[in-house]
């Protein structure tokens, strides 16, 4: 790791994955969407078990990009929960990659994604508090 950069969450990954060939772009670079994608489906993880049960995503927060993902790099999906409502909970993810050979972690993005809560019917409902 860099002296400058800081280290990435404590926590355990949400997700973790190896960027492959099927997902870059036209330049070889791995797609933004690949990336938002699986941010989705860790903050998807992260607020299904804090509602116990299903919840849709409704918003996405300033994501932005801030290294290349390159094909092998291993990437690590960090997921904290910054707020709950009554219905809604939002979820700050972090993406980092790591080269399948080294051990620097560099941070790729992050955003904050906000889930509701629903039910059968696909309606809002309260989540229950801790």
């Amino acid at each position: 790791m860099t002296d400058h950069a800081p280290p990435p969450p404590n926590d355990s990954p949400v997700i973790r994955t190896i960027a492959m060939p099927a997902d870059t772009n036209p330049a070889g670079d791995i797609f933004g969407g690949w990336l938002m994608a699986h941010m989705d489906l860790a903050a998807g993880n992260v607020a299904t078990r804090r509602v116990k049960g299903r919840a849709a995503t409704v918003a996405v927060e300033a994501m932005a990009f801030l290294s290349p993902v390159l094909v092998g790099d291993e990437v690590s999906f960090y997921g904290t929960i910054i707020a709950v409502g009554r219905t809604s909970l939002k979820i700050r993810i972090e993406a980092w990659r790591r080269k399948r050979e080294g051990e620097e972690m560099i941070k790729v993005t992050e955003a904050t994604f906000t889930f509701v809560a629903i039910d059968k019917n696909r309606r809002p409902r309260p989540i229950d508090p801790v």
